[in-house]
């Protein structure tokens, strides 16, 4: 599992005195900056590898300001050249959110997706969620 704390700002606190819920995305993807430094360590997006292509989020407890969260990700299925992530945050030890996000290791040059490399998926599987 990759573990990222995230502090919330009070501009992603909406109206209603909670974490917006158009800010649950970007923080479920900053979960997932450890994986995208295996594919492109040195972070160019000229030599990206990780293109989203699916993306679903349950929110089941509400967020607030003024107290950090964490964002856990795991790896739900791996594919020849995809891989499916199961995401959860949590607030106080608390359930917040939980989701899934479909990503295809893409050479941007050839416009194709490729297998994912050995090396890559050995540190991947070792990171499988295990609770299903």
């Amino acid at each position: 599992m990759f573990h990222t704390i995230i502090e919330p700002r009070v501009s992603e606190t909406d109206g209603v005195g909670h974490i917006n819920n158009t800010t649950v995305p970007v923080w479920l993807e900053a979960g997932r900056n450890q994986i995208f430094a295996l594919f492109t360590p040195d972070h160019s997006f000229q030599n990206w590898k990780m293109i989203i292509v699916n993306m679903n989020v349950d929110y089941v407890g509400q967020i607030y300001f003024g107290k950090k969260v964490d964002v856990f990700t795991w790896v739900k299925k791996l594919g020849n050249s995809s891989l499916v992530l199961y995401e959860e945050i949590y607030q106080d030890g608390r359930l917040c959110v939980r989701g899934t996000a479909a990503y295809v290791n893409y050479n941007m040059e050839l416009k194709q997706s490729e297998p994912i490399p050995a090396n890559i998926r050995e540190i991947l599987e070792t990171h499988y969620y295990q609770n299903e």
